[in-house]
């Protein structure tokens, strides 16, 4: 979770039904290291939670950030988790998933 300052160089968010993404970065974009890392926000929601979760890993999928480490990975990670998926998790699921 430490922050990647840098330059993006390929920046190209997903779309589509149910898919939202909140930012300002852009390729090119300088990541500082004396600011809030949060470069974006992707949201994604659908009729019921299996929906939502389909439509948030083709997201992820889709999303290209280059040039710095994201937490896509991360994020794939928790929502292919079975028990993630099958909302079985606590406010210690991601510290359980790492170790």
């Amino acid at each position: 979770f430490t922050p990647s300052p840098g330059r993006i160089t390929a920046f190209h968010p997903p779309g589509g039904p149910g898919i939202r993404v909140d930012s300002a970065a852009f390729t090119e974009y300088l990541v500082s290291p004396h600011y809030d890392s949060l470069i974006a926000k992707l949201i994604a929601h659908g009729s019921d939670r299996q929906e939502g979760l389909a439509r948030m890993n083709r997201a992820l999928d889709l999303f290209v950030i280059e040039g710095i480490q994201t937490l896509i990975p991360l994020h794939k990670k928790i929502i292919n988790h079975p028990d993630f998926i099958e909302g079985q998790f606590d406010t210690s699921f991601v510290s359980r998933l790492n170790s």
